[in-house]
């Protein structure tokens, strides 16, 4: 069973009161995972969320067969599986544990009804899912701008 502890543990969750983890804990379960595992994968269906609380989690991406990419590192505490949060989405990337893993694992359905059941709870954790997905954009933005500003043709455009 999932703790009011484990919860906490999770940057998305931290600044939720007892009474509302409270909320999360029945519909949370721990679960193992082994090295290389497919936690979920591209063009999937969003069935649920997940949060980090031991491990690593790879978010890669199939440019081409046999040319996978990764696009992100989860860190124990983080959340992913964001697709989950929103109707009619997809997943975009695969997930695969880099290392074993322990991942925290809610319905979607579910998670979505608890968060609609508590306004304020709601509000609270959509508006640090906001916080943290934006930061993940300026830094996925900053990656993109380093990297093409070293393609050959954009240098040679720029004076580089």
């Amino acid at each position: 069973m999932v703790s009011l502890q484990d919860l906490r543990g999770i940057v998305l969750f931290e600044d939720l009161t007892d009474e509302m983890l409270e909320k999360l804990c029945p519909i949370s379960e721990k679960e193992s995972m082994d090295d290389r595992h497919i936690v979920y994968e591209a063009g999937g269906s969003p069935d649920h969320f997940y949060s980090l609380k031991r491990g690593k989690v790879l978010l890669e991406a199939e440019l081409a067969p046999e040319f996978i990419i990764s696009v992100g590192a989860i860190k124990p505490g983080y959340s992913f599986g964001w697709s989950a949060l929103f109707p009619v989405t997809i997943h975009s990337s695969y997930a695969v544990c880099a290392e074993p893993s322990e991942v925290i694992i809610m319905p979607a359905a579910k998670f979505s009804e608890v968060l609609s059941g508590d306004h304020t709870m709601g509000f609270f954790v959509m508006k640090k899912a906001a916080r943290i997905l934006e930061n993940r954009v300026e830094r996925r933005t900053a990656q993109f701008l380093k990297v093409i500003s070293k393609h050959p043709e954009i240098s040679m455009l720029l004076g580089m």
